[in-house]
């Protein structure tokens, strides 16, 4: 899951970033309304979460120019205030869900999920494969009875391999969906992890290789 922190207090944003990869999430920053918009419009989010209250762009005017441009992400609002006329505006403009500060982190992390979720609407909550189940609310990740402890890089490269059941999934779409924009193009970082993550996952094989295309369970 790729999410995208628009919030212009660095030390909020840091710290919300920070949590989010610790539940296994690939973070991108934007201190501000511009930088935001434009990595919302470049990158192909799941979730967004906006700070309302931004320099440079109103979060308002962000949310509107990303329904406008067809944006797909599911967006997130955070705001000081909480009074329904608050809640009714963003809702209006196009956000998905509207949190308030300051929040239970937790809560955060819930709601991202049940945001991912709408914004796939036909992957389940548990992705299976065999004997192997992906818990993707959990986070939490099993093959028979056997409990498996994998990095971020290695859950989200299996979430998107199991959700995409069976279609052959490219490094670069690996490197996009998993990594964050920091990620060189370059890397062997993909290889790496899928080499790892089989090796986690032991015996018979699940990821297969397909040459020059990439990887498919």
């Amino acid at each position: 899951m790729r999410v995208l922190v628009v919030e212009d207090d660095e030390v909020t944003a840091r710290t919300v970033a920070v949590g989010l990869r610790r539940a296994q999430m690939a973070v991108d920053v934007a201190l501000d309304g511009p930088s935001g918009l434009e990595r919302a419009l470049f990158n192909d989010y799941d979730v967004i979460v906006l700070d309302r209250d931004l320099p440079g762009i109103h979060g308002d005017d962000v949310c509107a120019r990303l329904l406008e441009a067809g944006c797909r992400s599911r967006v997130l609002m955070l705001t000081a205030a909480a009074t329904t006329e608050d809640l009714v505006d963003g809702l209006g403009l196009g956000a998905d869900d509207y949190l308030t500060k300051p929040f239970d982190f937790p809560a955060l992390v819930a709601r991202i999920g049940a945001l991912a979720r709408r914004a796939h609407p036909a992957v389940p909550p548990v992705l299976r494969h065999g004997d192997l189940a992906l818990d993707t609310a959990r986070r939490r990740v099993s093959r028979g009875d056997r409990p498996l402890e994998l990095t971020p890089k290695e859950f989200g490269v299996l979430e998107l391999l199991l959700a995409s059941k069976g279609r052959v999934v490219s490094t670069e779409e690996l490197l996009e969906r998993v990594w964050d924009e920091n990620a060189d193009p370059f890397t062997n970082a993909v290889k790496i992890t899928v080499s790892r993550l089989r090796t986690k996952l032991g015996d018979p094989p699940i990821i297969e290789t397909v040459a020059r295309r990439g990887y498919r369970v």
